[in-house]
C-alpha cells in the first residue's frame, strides 16, 4: 500500500471517529467496536482528526455573545446594557430573582459617598433589595420615589422594608415617603405638595444622584404590584386602557410613544414626573421577562434609563424589535 493511500485510510478512520464522537455523542468504547480497533487507537484517531484540521474546537464564551448584545444596545439605544444569561426553560419568578441579583452586585458600584438615591417600590426592587452587597458609605440618603398606600393598607411596611434593606446595605439614611401611591383627587395632590413635610421629601427627590426602578406593565408574567395590590379601581383600570397605557415607572403611566402628561391617572399619582425622572444624572432599571419588551421600549424612547438590568432573552428581543 501507498504512504498516500495509507494517509487516506487514517484520514477516513479519523473522520469517522470524530463524526461518532463529536457529531453522536458515542463512547470512544462504542467507537472502538465499530472501527474493529481499541479505545487508545480511537484516542489516537480523535487526536489525529484535531491536528489535522478535521475538527475544529472553539470555546464560545456566553460572556463574550453577551458583551457583544450590551455594546450593541449601547450603540443602537444610547443605554448602557447589563445583561443577565438565564436559561430559557427557568420560571419568569426565577428570571426575575436572577435579574435582581445582577442588579444587587452592581449597584454597590454606582452607589457611593455623599449621594442620594430615589428607589421605587415594587416586586423587582424588592427582589433587588434582598440581593444588595454591602458597602459602608457615609453621607448618603436613600429616598422614596413614591407613595405605597391604598384603600386597604397604609403601605408603610411593605415599601419600608425595601428601603430599610438599602439603607441597612450602604449604612445611608433613609425619607420615607408616607403618603398614598394615588391621591383620590388632583387637587388633594396639589395641596398635599404645598406641606412643608411633603416639600421635605420632595427637595431630596430634587437632589437625586441617581434613581433606581423597575418597569410595570399590565401584561408581565410576574404581576407588577401596582396592577394587582389594590392600588386601581375598575374606573382606574378604564382609564389606563382608553389612555392605551403600556407602563409606569414609579406608579406614573406612561403610552408606547413615551407620552404621560395627559393620561388622567398620573394627576393624581405620587411618583415623580418623568421630566423629573430624566433631569437625575443616572437612571437605573432593573427588568426581565419578554411580557416587559413594550414597557422598556417605550422608556428607552422616552430617555427614562441610562442603565438596565436585564435578562438576554429579553435583550434579544430588545434588539430583533427595532
Amino acid at each position: 500500500m501507498t504512504t498516500d493511500a495509507a494517509r487516506d485510510r487514517k484520514l477516513i478512520a479519523a473522520l469517522t471517529a470524530a463524526q461518532l464522537y463529536y457529531m453522536q455523542d458515542q463512547t470512544m468504547e462504542v467507537i472502538a467496536r465499530e472501527l474493529g480497533t481499541s479505545r487508545s487507537s480511537v484516542s489516537r484517531l480523535l487526536s489525529f482528526a484535531r491536528e489535522v484540521g478535521l475538527v475544529d474546537i472553539r470555546i464560545h464564551s456566553p460572556l463574550e455573545r453577551l458583551g457583544m448584545l450590551e455594546q450593541r444596545l449601547n450603540e443602537r439605544h444610547g443605554i448602557t446594557a447589563h445583561i443577565a444569561p438565564i436559561p430559557e426553560r427557568v420560571s419568569e419568578v426565577e428570571r426575575l430573582e436572577r435579574v435582581a441579583l445582577t442588579a444587587g452586585r452592581l449597584l454597590s458600584q454606582f452607589i457611593d459617598s455623599n449621594m442620594v438615591a430615589g428607589v421605587a417600590w415594587g416586586s423587582t426592587i424588592s427582589a433587588v433589595s434582598r440581593a444588595l452587597i454591602p458597602k459602608e458609605t457615609h453621607g448618603t440618603t436613600f429616598v422614596q420615589l413614591n407613595g405605597a398606600g391604598n384603600t386597604q393598607t397604609s403601605g408603610l411596611e411593605y415599601s419600608s422594608d425595601i428601603l430599610q434593606r438599602f439603607g441597612h446595605a450602604f449604612g445611608a439614611q433613609v425619607e420615607q415617603f408616607p403618603v398614598p401611591a394615588f391621591f383620590d383627587s388632583p387637587d388633594t395632590r396639589e395641596a398635599m405638595w404645598r406641606e412643608r413635610s411633603t416639600r421635605r421629601v420632595l427637595a431630596f427627590q430634587a437632589k437625586m444622584d441617581i434613581a433606581v426602578f423597575g418597569l410595570g406593565s399590565p401584561e408581565a408574567d410576574v404581576p407588577s404590584r401596582v396592577y394587582v395590590g389594590g392600588y386601581l379601581g375598575r374606573d382606574d383600570y378604564g382609564s389606563l386602557k382608553e389612555d392605551a397605557v403600556i407602563g409606569d415607572v414609579a406608579t406614573v403611566f406612561f403610552r408606547a410613544d413615551g407620552t404621560w402628561r395627559d393620561v388622567r391617572l398620573n394627576a393624581r399619582s405620587t411618583g415623580p414626573g418623568l421630566d423629573r425622572l430624566r433631569r437625575v444624572p443616572r437612571r437605573v432599571c432593573v427588568v426581565s421577562g419578554a411580557a416587559k419588551l413594550g414597557s422598556l421600549k417605550a422608556a428607552i424612547g422616552a430617555g427614562l434609563i441610562t442603565d438596565v438590568v436585564l435578562d438576554d432573552a429579553l435583550a434579544r428581543r430588545l434588539l430583533d424589535s427595532d
